[in-house]
């Protein structure tokens, strides 16, 4: 092997890292066995391609899909890791490419409208409503 071949190899060694590692790194699945699990159950993909050996390695530019529970998040890989370090040091390993979620007509957030509002009479009563009801019935005795 030649000098010039051998230091690349070193360089990507360097900046190359196993899969599961990384994911556990950047902080997007809690345990590095869980991280293999996800991989191994088909639920990661680099670049397009299903990848299921949690020893696959990524590199920098590398694009990582991983559906989560019910969420999908896709990851450009920024850095290798060095330490499963705090959420700050890990959110330095990916750029965050998921594109947001579309609001759903049964999703309410965080009662971004109005406080709650509804149709007078449709469902349970309010607390409001509730002691105006009992105002009502405490007059009529």
């Amino acid at each position: 092997m030649t000098d010039d071949a051998s230091g690349r190899a070193a360089e990507q060694a360097s900046t190359a890292q196993r899969l599961d590692k990384w994911l556990w790194f950047a902080r997007v699945i809690r345990t590095r066995t869980l991280a293999a699990g996800l991989v191994i159950d088909g639920r990661v993909r680099i670049n397009r391609e299903r990848i299921i050996k949690p020893s696959q390695t990524v590199k920098p530019g590398d694009v990582i899909t991983v559906a989560v529970g019910t969420h999908v998040r896709v990851l450009e890989v920024v850095a290798p890791g060095a330490r499963r370090g705090p959420a700050a040091e890990a959110q330095t390993l990916y750029r965050d490419l998921t594109p947001p979620r579309p609001p759903t007509s049964g999703d309410s957030g965080h009662m971004d409208n109005g406080g709650g509002q509804r149709d007078h009479g449709s469902g349970r009563p309010t607390k409001r409503d509730r002691r105006a009801i009992d105002r009502l019935r405490d007059n009529d005795t």
